[in-house]
């Protein structure tokens, strides 16, 4: 098998943005020099960048940037976002907005809410209630207004948001060299042995499932990331951490301390919605099931968010506690280890 192509079934949350038909008599040809002279304003880089994510199929296989186009092939470039996401409709939609001035403004994003539309989510998003609030966003890379870094739907915390062109470019260059402050509350599945450690390891999108993200070795798949985490809290069956990003890439913390056999609590999407630890006893699934209720999302908060002001130069730094839904679960479990064994019978 070429090693450069990988079979996969399409799925559903795919969206077709652009499809060619290969020429019988075309000649052997990089598939990014190809659909570089076929598609307006692309760059190689933004191409190959759609490879390495699996996001261009050739006879509905996903291929790498290096695959040679051949006279017959089908080329599709498909996202998980449809062709027309990006017609935003303006809607009345409150915001917790912590901090505010003329370069940018820093929101507490509920869970619950999706940061800009995709797959399933057209309506509603924190996109769709910045447009009513504010005229005029910068647009970031991906053409959405004033995103210079986004959080998934269940998690809540910090975002900030760039309401001219030189903070969005400012604060995006800040992001990428790593010199934000970006610090997560999580709680995890599982007794985590050591105090602190740090993750690393190539994040790209799950090779069969994809809507999950996936941990690489292959350093050719995916992009760089790295998670500093540091124990917090311990309950026996569950941990509480801090984690702080070097990198921002999807769905990073989760599937991160999944890799390390942690995943985070109540995260449906990576299993965390099952009882991973613990006894087999009815009260315990009960409990479970309680905390469940109280907190009916992934264990993840943004807690702090620093960077250099792009107009003052200043540094700020600024916090947010966890909202009700999280500090009832935390004292659930603070309640049950106080009052239960939870020395584990490994299987």
């Amino acid at each position: 098998m070429n090693n450069n192509i990988e079979t996969i079934d399409l799925e559903e949350e795919l969206f077709e943005h652009f499809r060619f038909e290969v020429p019988k008599g075309q000649a052997s040809l990089r598939i990014d020099k190809y659909l570089m002279s076929l598609i307006q304003n692309a760059t190689r880089n933004k191409i190959q960048i759609a490879a390495t994510e699996g996001n261009i199929f050739v006879n509905d296989v996903i291929v790498r940037s290096n695959y040679k186009v051949k006279g017959n092939d089908v080329v599709r470039v498909m996202l998980s976002h449809p062709p027309f996401e990006n017609h935003i409709i303006p809607e009345n939609i409150p915001l917790d907005i912590v901090y505010e001035d003329d370069a940018l403004l820093l929101i507490n994003k509920e869970p619950g809410m999706v940061v800009h539309p995709g797959h399933g989510n057209y309506t509603g998003t924190l996109v769709h209630a910045l447009a009513y609030h504010f005229d005029n966003l910068p647009m970031n890379s991906s053409e959405r207004p004033g995103l210079v870094h986004r959080i998934d739907k269940d998690t809540s915390g910090l975002l900030v948001i760039a309401k001219t062109e030189a903070a969005m470019t400012h604060l995006a260059k800040q992001f990428e060299a790593k010199t934000s402050e970006r610090e997560y509350i999580a709680l995890v599945w599982g007794n985590v042995i050591a105090d602190q450690g740090t993750i690393e390891g190539n994040v790209a999108r799950h090779v069969k499932d994809r809507m999950q993200m996936a941990v690489f070795a292959d350093p050719e798949i995916g992009k760089p990331a790295v998670t500093h985490y540091k124990v917090l809290e311990r309950f026996g069956y569950v941990t509480l951490i801090s984690c702080q990003l070097e990198t921002g890439r999807t769905h990073q913390i989760r599937v991160h301390l999944k890799h390390i056999g942690h995943t985070l609590f109540n995260d449906e999407r990576y299993g965390g919605h099952l009882i991973l630890k613990g006894t087999t006893f009815t009260k315990y699934k009960q409990f479970i099931d309680n905390c469940f209720k109280a907190l009916p999302r992934q264990a993840l908060h943004a807690k702090t968010l620093g960077f250099v002001h792009p107009t003052t130069g200043e540094l700020m730094r600024f916090d947010t506690k966890m909202p009700q839904d999280f500090q009832d679960c935390i004292e659930k479990w603070r309640g049950y280890s106080k009052s239960h064994s939870t020395e584990e019978d490994e299987n």
